[in-house]
Formats: structure tokens, sequence, C-alpha cells
């Protein structure tokens, strides 16, 4: 395996203190030094990679998305609504989905991702129409075709609107083909270990979407298996009604009360907590995955992300679906809660610092991993690599507070495992054939 000295970038965000000013040495899958100004690498290398107009991040890792969603962008049944109205809408658009379908959008949602500068990507598909029944198979051989990270959740929904569910019976499951379905999976494809290139984890939708006993078998089959537990939670004040009106208990009680309350969950949005319950959540070491875009769309609320991190929470990033975002692009969501974080809680407060931290370390913690997420020595080598060379970033003074403010887009190379999946802007597969094809069949779906 090669040896690359990336060498002498224009800058480098990191939270610790090494100074990389020298560039970045990796060797197979991690990064084994850093050297400081005018420092040459330890060893020969096989490569020396010019960085100097290039600034550098640890690779983004995305927290929680729906990559399916991608055929149902802007659908005019949908737009202007809250949750509950707009996934009502969209239920019976998605109840027609078919394995072609979610294999070509599981590679566009991936290929978007990289290309804003995310090494590690995470889907959350709960969707299981007949014939469905392989959807995360699917998934991981989509991501395997793209050489990126990834951690994949099996979703549920076992509570359709006949049992006083959101969802149509259409789209559901029963609880023994979700169980079962979940532990075939972890025993075929999760892998713990570091550097791991895929990991799974287990995902009822929601507390509206799924009966009180499957969420407790889910618990206990993650505990079994060791693997983290995921779902929506707080994301509106209607869901809290639901809980409180079907279960007796708002949604923070009703997770404690199915064995949920507990470090390696996190939660999708976490948005309407009470003090009591951020205090709680924090002390579980509970992960939120922070969605602003969709937040935003949707009208849901503002995630209450300082607080929950004082408390004891870990906070990453998530760009969520597209159909409530219509954008899979992580650098811009980075962007956004920058921007609607400033609104809670001020300008010293909410720093391009925050949210990169948020995008990077903060998102691998949320996923349980510490391989990943810092440029430290021993990390896995997943770096994105950002030129500052168009119009938006013309008489930027800081590189770093560029990426953010000005509004970075699209990385110029990306780096997973210590290879280049990205490389000049262009990923290794024919980006136009999966626009067109996924065009066909969005227009097929609808």
């Amino acid at each position: 395996m090669a040896r690359v000295w990336i060498k002498e970038p224009l800058a480098v965000y990191q939270d610790a203190v090494a100074d990389c000013r020298g560039g970045i040495v990796v060797e197979q899958s991690k990064i084994v030094e850093l050297l400081g100004l005018n420092e040459q690498p330890s060893a020969p290398v096989d490569e020396v990679f010019d960085a100097s107009n290039l600034v550098i991040t640890p690779g983004l890792i995305n927290t929680h998305h729906h990559f399916y969603q991608t055929l149902t962008r802007c659908l005019p049944e949908a737009m202007n609504k809250p949750l509950f109205p707009w996934l009502k809408a969209l239920y019976r658009v998605w109840e027609r989905l078919t394995p072609e379908l979610l294999e070509v959008s599981s590679e566009l949602a991936a290929a978007e991702l990289m290309l804003s500068g995310c090494t590690t990507i995470c889907d959350h598909h709960y969707v299981f129409p007949k014939g469905l029944e392989q959807a995360i198979d699917i998934q991981i051989a989509a991501v395997q075709h793209l050489g990126v990270r990834a951690t994949l959740t099996r979703g549920s929904m076992s509570l359709g609107e006949s049992q006083g569910g959101l969802p149509p019976d259409s789209v559901i499951q029963t609880e023994a083909d979700i169980i079962a379905d979940s532990e075939r999976l972890l025993k075929s494809y999760h892998d713990p270990k570091e550097g791991s290139m895929v990991q799974l984890a287990l995902a009822p939708c929601s507390p509206f979407s799924v009966s009180e006993q499957l969420m407790k078998d889910t618990a206990e089959l993650a505990q079994q298996y060791q693997v983290s537990l995921h779902t929506h939670l707080a994301e509106t004040t209607d869901e809290n009604d639901f809980c409180v009106q079907k279960y007796g208990m708002r949604p923070t009680d009703y997770l404690e009360h199915c064995g949920w309350l507990r470090k390696g969950t996190w939660l999708a949005h976490g948005i309407h907590f009470s003090e009591q319950e951020i205090y709680r959540l924090g002390q579980a070491e509970v992960g939120i995955a922070h969605c602003p875009t969709s937040n935003m769309l949707l009208a849901s609320g503002t995630c209450p992300t300082l607080d929950l991190e004082q408390a004891g929470c870990h906070i990453g990033l998530g760009v969520d679906g597209s159909a409530s975002n219509d954008c899979s692009n992580m650098m811009q969501e980075v962007r956004q809660s920058l921007l609607q974080q400033r609104l809670k809680y001020g300008t010293e407060k909410i720093t391009q610092h925050t949210v990169l931290n948020w995008a990077t370390r903060g998102s691998a913690k949320v996923l349980g991993r510490s391989d990943i997420g810092a440029i430290e020595i021993g990390k896995q080598a997943d770096l994105a690599l950002f030129a500052l060379d168009e119009l938006r970033f013309s008489g930027a003074a800081d590189p770093i507070a560029a990426l953010v403010l000005c509004g970075a887009q699209k990385v110029r190379h990306l780096m997973v495992a210590g290879q280049w999946a990205v490389e000049n802007g262009l990923l290794h597969i024919d980006l136009e054939a999966l626009r067109l094809h996924h065009i066909e069949l969005a227009r097929r779906l609808l």
C-alpha cells in the first residue's frame, strides 16, 4: 500500500493542537505523521500530493438520511406542509418503491454526500413494501461500489393505520419479520472492528409507527449484538402529543420505558425536550443527529444543541431525507447549522469551529466510532480537500471560516481509508448516466 505525503496544505481544520502546516502522511488506511512547517516525512514516500491550494478537513460524517427520498424531492402534494401531513402525502408514493428504485436512489444520495465532503455516510431505511425485503442488502452493495464508509440502519415500521399508527399498512412489516431480518443482517454484514467500512444499527422509525413491544425487542437485540439504536424523537409537538395520547407519557419517558435511554442510542432531530429531559438524555450519553435544514423546511423547531451538549449528549449533523431537505449536501448543512443555531445561542457560542466539530468528531461520537472524525495520528485517513478557487471565496482572509461562511459546496478531492474516492471533483462512476437513470425512475415512481 502506498505511503502518501499530502504536502503543505493551505489550511487544516482540526480541534487538536498539532501543527499540520507541513502536511499529513498517510500509510495504508491510517494517518501516520503530522508534519510541522518545513518538516519532512520520517521515511520515504511513494507519492507527494501538492495540497498548497487546498483546505483540508477531517472527512465529514453524516448521522441521518433517507436515501430513497431523493426520488421524491419537491413533490407538490407534500410541499409547504408540517411533518405529519407531509408524511401522509408521501407514504402513498413510497409504497411503490422497488429494488431498482432503492439501488439507484441510494447510489445517487451517497454520491451527493461524498462530493460534499462526506467520508462516512449514514442512512435510515424504514419503508419495506412487498418485494423490498432485501432493502439493506441492496444499500450495502451500493455503498461498497462507491468505496465510502457507511453506517446503515435497519429501520422498521409495524404500526399501520389500521392499528392507530401513521403509515399505511402497505409499508409495514410484522414484528417477527423485522426482528428476524435484523438479526440476519447483523450476522451477515456488521463489522465492529477498527477501520470498518460497514456498520449496522437498529432503527424503529418513530413512536408513531412501531409498537411498544417492537421498541423493547429491538433494544434487547441491539444489546445482544452490541450495536447502536436509532430513531426519530421529539421532532415536533405533534409527536409529543401522540406519545402522551397513545402511551400516557412524553417521548423521553417512553424511550426510558422501552429500555432505550442508554449510551449507544442516537436520536434524529431532538427538538422538543424539557430541561429535565435534556438532563436525563445527557446523563445517559444519548447522541443527537441535528438536522437544521429539515427542521427549518418543515418548521419543526430548533434543536437545543448546546444545552444537550452541556448536559452530556453527543451532537452530530445530518442532512435528513431529501424529501424534507431536497439536498444531500453535508457541507451546506454545516453552514445551515451555524446560521440556525446563532439565532438561538448568538455569535460567540456558535462559530465555524463549533459546527465543523459537530460534523466531524461530534458525528463520530454519535455513531460510536473513535477511529474517525479527526486529523490525528492513528486515526483513519478520511480527508476532505476543498479548493477556494471560486468567486464565492474571493477575498476570504480565513480559509477555514471561508468553507462555512462563504458556503463551500463541493470537494476537490476526497480520501476514504487512505484511498482517493474523489479526484479533481470526480467520482469513479459515470455521474451523468446515474443522474439520467435516477430521473427516469423518479418519473416512473410518480
